[in-house]
């Protein structure tokens, strides 16, 4: 130390601190050889805590307001110093100032994927990432369990133990929790307050409150995450048929408004196979489209007349024009038997009738009778 800072600290403290970089947690009161007069003036303000350390031992902690520096305010420190000359010499300490205030906006998220079960997926891997917020609750025990002897301490020092104890709390949340993944962004609130309670346990132990948990994304990987995006194109576009020709009527247009790009005979062959496409495409449209609405169906294959004979004065049929062949071949109908069919004035032999008197031809007559 220098003769200046020698000859100053000699002189009654002002104790304050007013410089805050935003992301300082704990700094300390820096004095020549540590020797703080007897009388000095400690000023705490509004979202501090000023803690008095003794020889490694935490005398006193003072909250926002004025201080002398006297016996009758530092009861602790007199007991363990037993000076019976009330500080009227330097006496060794030191003061840390400990900054109350909420630390926003500290990052989180897993350096590793979480494996979970997923209804809809299966088996898969996660990220998370989001923010939060802590408040020094208890000073000394943050001063005792953290801090130790650093002379200026920021959150930088500890969000990674904290980051570290959020993941794993946060992933055991969401892997027990059994929301699917597609519904796990209507949950983020509950998620948080879920985890924030089991971290908040742990954060009391560092004297420490966590004041706010957000999760703000929940990611799949990058594979799933494409196969999803294809699945959600697939729905975007609808109809594919639909689709596909109003691709194809595109790129005629877009032909028909280039025809020199790629060499004109290239280009007409393009546009004509093109058209061809279309064209077949809003064939089969149509033909969807009218198989789709109030269209009569084709009428059913015609068919041969139907015969009804006359046997044994009894009528049997109808029968189609084969059967009655059939039947000839058999015997059973003959050129004298009686046959109809629709169109017909009334019953007439068969031999009579075009359209049978051909089998007639093609059939054996009749055995004669045995003599």
């Amino acid at each position: 130390m220098s003769l200046w800072d020698r000859l100053t600290g000699e002189f009654i403290d002002v104790i304050d601190w007013t410089t805050d970089d935003g992301d300082t947690m704990v700094w300390r009161f820096e004095r020549y050889g540590n020797e703080i007069k007897h009388g000095a003036k400690l000023t705490v303000r509004e979202g501090q805590a000023a803690v008095f350390v003794n020889e490694g031992q935490v005398a006193d902690v003072f909250p926002p307001g004025l201080y002398q520096l006297e016996t009758n305010n530092l009861p602790i420190l007199s007991t363990m110093q037993h000076w019976d000359h009330g500080f009227q010499s330097p006496f060794k300490a030191e003061i840390y100032f400990v900054s109350l205030k909420q630390f926003t906006d500290l990052k989180w998220g897993t350096k590793n994927p979480v494996m979970l079960r997923d209804s809809d997926f299966g088996p898969t891997r996660l990220r998370a990432f989001g923010t939060y917020a802590i408040r020094v609750e208890d000073p000394k025990v943050f001063l005792r369990e953290i801090v130790g002897t650093d002379g200026e301490f920021t959150t930088g020092e500890i969000t990674g133990q904290l980051r570290n104890i959020i993941v794993s709390r946060f992933s055991n949340a969401i892997a027990s929790s059994g929301i699917p993944v597609l519904d796990l962004a209507a949950n983020y609130d509950d998620l948080g307050k879920f985890a924030g309670l089991k971290i908040g346990e742990e954060m009391t132990e560092y004297g420490l409150t966590l004041t706010k948990l957000l999760v703000e994304n929940v990611s799949l990987p990058p594979e799933v995450e494409k196969a999803m995006d294809r699945r959600t194109q697939m729905g975007v576009i609808g109809d594919l048929q639909k689709y596909t020709q109003f691709q194809a009527a595109e790129s005629m247009r877009a032909a028909a408004e280039n025809p020199g790009e790629g060499g004109g005979a290239a280009s007409a062959g393009i546009g004509a196979g093109i058209g061809m496409a279309m064209g077949g495409m809003m064939g089969n449209a149509m033909g969807a489209g009218a198989a789709g609405g109030n269209v009569m169906a084709p009428p059913p294959l015609p068919t041969g007349k139907q015969w009804h004979v006359g046997v044994d004065g009894k009528t049997s049929g109808p029968f189609d024009g084969d059967a009655v062949a059939g039947m000839a071949r058999d015997g059973r109908v003959t050129r004298d038997t009686l046959v109809w069919t629709a169109g017909m004035d009334g019953w007439e032999r068969a031999s009579a009738v075009s359209e049978l008197s051909a089998i007639f031809g093609a059939a054996p007559p009749p055995l004669p009778p045995e003599s």
